[in-house]
């Protein structure tokens, strides 16, 4: 069952990446791991990197999946987030953000860019 939902999330974020490179990103990493978590797009974008949390939900039954980010998630995401910064960004002054992408089960994509502020 983990295995699917696995492939079943990388299918997601294989989508969400292409809709990143469509608008112009660049994709620096996927499914950048730390000892602090993951995360699943470090993009950057005009000179600020951005951090994307992907949220599939095949239907509104479940919710929408941009209403799962919750602040236990945000948190957690600026944890492994300033970790990734403080190592690849050290000295460079970029600024960065937090985005969510939500992909519904009909394939709608809705992109919130700066979703959550920081918070630690």
């Amino acid at each position: 069952m983990t295995s699917n939902k696995r492939q079943l999330g990388s299918r997601y974020e294989d989508i969400a990446a292409s809709y990143l490179l469509d608008k112009g990103y660049e994709i620096l990493e996927r499914n950048y791991h730390n000892p602090r978590g993951e995360l699943d797009i470090i993009a950057k974008k005009d000179g600020v990197i951005v951090y994307v949390e992907v949220r599939y939900r095949s239907s509104d039954a479940y919710g929408d999946p941009l209403a799962t980010v919750d602040k236990r998630k945000q948190r957690q995401i600026c944890r492994v987030a300033l970790w990734h910064y403080a190592g690849y960004c050290a000295g460079k002054d970029l600024p960065c953000r937090f985005d969510v992408i939500g992909i519904c089960g009909d394939g709608t994509i809705r992109h919130i860019e700066n979703a959550f502020d920081f918070c630690a």
